[in-house]
């Protein structure tokens, strides 16, 4: 059986992003995982103003995805072998309102 090697390098335009999060879908070609930021703007009315900034979708097959999902559930397996459990921000300090509705990366 023959052997891959495979040699990995990085493009003139790679950038690492920092994410809070990300939103998405799929249709039946492929899969759509867009990264965004947030930061709090103003009160208006007594409505707190969030800015959701996108700073890069990405793209993937079916099967990328699929080995993308197993990928990251492997790390967060270890992850949480060797630091512990990882938490939400409402399972940390209990950060629901009156209604139980748990807020926006800690802005409200």
């Amino acid at each position: 059986m023959m052997q891959v090697k495979v040699e990995m390098t990085k493009a003139e335009a790679f950038r690492q992003v920092y994410a809070v999060g990300a939103i998405g879908g799929h249709s039946p070609y492929d899969f759509r995982i867009a990264f965004y930021n947030d930061s709090a703007k103003v009160v208006e009315n007594e409505v707190q103003v969030i800015e959701r900034r996108i700073d890069n979708e990405i793209i993937l097959s079916p099967l990328a995805a699929k080995e993308l999902s197993a990928w990251l559930q492997s790390h967060v397996q270890e992850y949480e072998k060797t630091f512990g459990a990882i938490k939400g921000p409402s399972q940390q300090t209990g950060n629901k309102d009156a209604a139980g509705t748990q807020h926006i990366q800690g802005y409200l």
